[in-house]
């Protein structure tokens, strides 16, 4: 539900705080009053002076979600601040996109994480950054593995046999939510397409139409120094919807705790020829 009265003083006291200059405004004459003016905020957002004027004055039609983010941009809103504006307005804010960036605080974190492996990935699982254990365990490479999954015989190696077809159908349902949240997306929808593409399985599955956004997830994985490892994969949200810190946890009641302690001594020596991913 819009706060009319809320949205009304926001918009106001941010086109107070903006100077001519801040949105590339010639200064001009005889402005007797801080900040812009409602007339030069309504054409930087592509609106009447009178529309404008009514939101400002907390009344008038309830502005769409397209108004409301050229509100946003006219007024040089932050994330932080354009979120704002949606929700007094009512709406859900757009989705954060973080894309390739990865914070120091997230690098500094996966990197003090020394006895889990550990990885940042994309909602499209493109792999940003692991830590040392990770790279022992699942290798250097940076391939994506949710592609490599359906496209590379290598990968699908990597697990047992018997998890292969549950592990297919969760790579797909979670990249259906995604999809459908990130709907139009360029990214997504070269995707799907080159999966569609290339994959069989992938085709098969897609065609299903199940979704499911995972969040834990128990995994084993085949290592050639330690053998089988299980995992219970944690997947941890960070503040932008298109990228996650996963965390492998030893899975309680296995001998992942002393496999994982090992494979720290091993460290990233390349005691196989074959480059694992």
């Amino acid at each position: 539900m819009i706060d009319r009265a809320g949205l009304a003083d926001y918009l106001r006291r941010r086109r107070e705080l903006l100077r001519p200059a801040d949105v590339g405004l010639a200064p001009g004459v005889r402005r007797r009053t801080p900040g812009l003016r409602r007339e030069e905020v309504a054409q930087l957002a592509g609106l009447s002076v009178d529309y404008y004027s009514r939101l400002e004055q907390g009344r008038g039609p309830h502005p769409s979600e397209a108004v409301v983010g050229s509100l946003a941009r006219a007024l040089r809103c932050d994330l932080d601040e354009r979120d704002h504006v949606f929700h007094l307005a009512g709406f859900t804010p757009p989705a954060r996109r973080a894309g390739a960036h990865v914070s120091p605080g997230l690098l500094s974190l996966v990197d003090r994480l020394t006895d889990v492996p550990a990885r940042v990935h994309t909602d499209l699982h493109d792999v940003l950054c692991q830590n040392s254990l990770a790279d022992t365990l699942f290798g250097t490479s940076r391939v994506n593995p949710v592609r490599a999954w359906f496209t590379d015989p290598a990968m699908r190696a990597l697990a047992p046999e018997e998890d292969r077809a549950a592990l297919s159908a969760a790579h797909v349902r979670d990249l259906r939510a995604t999809a459908a949240r990130r709907a139009g997306d360029a990214d997504v929808a070269a995707t799907v397409d080159d999966l569609l593409a290339v994959s069989a399985e992938f085709r098969e599955l897609w065609e299903r139409h199940e979704v499911g956004v995972r969040r834990i997830a128990r995994k084993r994985f085949r290592h050639p120094e330690v053998g089988l490892v299980h995992l219970t994969c944690e997947v941890l949200l960070t503040p932008e919807a298109d990228r996650t810190l996963l965390v492998y946890f030893p899975t309680e009641g296995t001998d992942a705790r002393e496999k994982l302690d090992l494979l720290r001594v091993i460290g990233t020596q390349d005691l196989d020829p074959v480059p694992r991913r």
